[in-house]
């Protein structure tokens, strides 16, 4: 049976279950930062140990990243998405029941090793789904539901934690990620490896991860990658504590702002998935630009109006930049895309990593003060380096030339 397919190329219904399971891994994987009180108060560990969970979900995920998805080369990627996503389920069970620190560490590393995979599969499968030249529109409206995550998943589950207990937002996971999974089992049209998937071997598509890491375009990437997302989560991860000191928010105002600071994200990404395109140095210049701005208000400038303003604006700026550097990836690594997702996935990790332990270092300090003007300086710097590379984040460029990827051939037949 033909897959549907909307007149103007796009394959919405796989779009969206992509979307809803994009979601729920985003919504885990931050999820954290919201409820860093009240974890902290029921394991009995400190705010800063808490950090912790976010800091060793993005080393497993970074490490895990491009072996594990060499691995899964000869996986059909439909299938290999849907057992993704039900390691996912299984991880977020674990979490809801976890009676200690540790297993809620280890419940973590689960999601963590299945996220670095499914953001790595995710991504090229994404961009196939739309015609030639909107492989980025197809990307962007799949990270509508990373957004969304940040819009309504982790306020939702802040609010959730809250008010019945943060075991409640993790078992609520577990069931969304058993709807995404349904959702992808309809959808998903199949995607059986290519030949030179099927005969891939584990020494040869290291060494062709290797071989792109030492890619000068694709280093600038990932460089630019790791260095901008240390900045940005040594602050996102403190969020609570930096919020706290700026503008005197906590509670459920603390998960309002977090659903504004979601928000503008989604209003942006929808926005830049139009230019990213055409237009991806314009609109990475752009995205780091905001995401200055606005942690050098919160570092100057106090009160809750300020604040507000200040995260908001946090929001719209940073929402973009993964979509904008992910496509960045995919276009300078033609016939290598699965593999390029996975060294930037990597890279993210590593930054989100490197973030949430510098930043749990100088909250452990005593110097939550020195929280946004830290990733303010590294933002800043590291965007300044993005825009004086104009081969790897071109002002302009045409999408018509975007190339057509080779890795994965999408058969348009529905699974029976």
């Amino acid at each position: 049976m033909t897959v549907p397919q909307h007149p103007d190329g796009m394959r919405y219904g796989a779009i969206i279950a992509l979307a809803c399971s994009a979601f729920v891994y985003f919504t885990a994987e931050t999820l954290p930062v919201g409820l860093l009180p009240q974890i902290s108060a029921s394991l009995h560990v400190a705010p800063a140990t808490v950090g912790l969970l976010v800091t060793v979900y993005a080393a497993f995920a970074a490490a895990g990243a491009v072996p594990l998805t060499s691995l899964t080369l000869k996986v059909p990627r439909h299938l290999l998405l849907i057992l993704l996503v039900v390691a996912y389920v299984v991880s977020q069970a674990l979490a809801a029941f976890a009676p200690n620190f540790g297993v809620l560490i280890a419940a973590r590393v689960l999601t963590a090793l299945a996220h670095g995979v499914f953001w790595s599969v995710m991504a090229p499968v994404s961009s196939r789904l739309g015609p030639r030249g909107q492989g980025g529109k197809a990307s962007s409206l799949v990270l509508i539901g990373n957004t969304a995550g940040m819009v309504l998943g982790v306020p939702l589950a802040t609010i959730l934690g809250q008010t019945v207990g943060w075991r409640a937002s993790y078992g609520v996971l577990a069931v969304a990620g058993a709807a995404a999974t349904v959702g992808l089992i309809l959808a998903l049209p199949k995607m059986p490896p290519t030949p030179a998937q099927a005969s891939a071997t584990m020494r040869r598509q290291l060494d062709q991860a290797r071989q792109v890491i030492l890619s000068k375009p694709i280093f600038v990437v990932c460089c630019v990658t790791t260095c901008a997302v240390i900045g940005q989560y040594a602050v996102y991860t403190y969020t609570a504590p930096v919020v706290a000191r700026a503008g005197g928010i906590s509670g459920t105002e603390l998960s309002l702002l977090l659903l504004g600071y979601g928000a503008t994200g989604l209003a942006a990404n929808v926005f830049v998935g139009r230019l990213v395109d055409r237009h991806p140095g314009a609109a990475l210049a752009g995205c780091f630009g905001a995401v200055v701005l606005a942690l050098v208000s919160l570092s100057l400038l106090h009160g809750q109006v300020v604040t507000w303003v200040a995260v908001l604006v946090w929001g719209a700026g940073f929402a973009a930049v993964p979509l904008i550097l992910q496509q960045a990836a995919l276009r300078l690594s033609p016939g290598r895309r699965d593999t390029a997702s996975a060294v930037r996935q990597t890279a993210m990790q590593i930054g989100i990593a490197g973030g949430s332990l510098v930043g749990g270092a100088i909250l452990a300090a005593g110097n939550v003060a020195w929280l946004a003007p830290f990733g303010a300086v590294v933002v800043a710097v590291f965007g300044v380096f993005a825009v004086l590379r104009p081969r790897v984040f071109p002002l302009t460029t045409d999408p018509a030339l975007a190339p057509v990827t080779t890795e994965i051939e999408v058969i348009a037949t529905r699974r029976t």
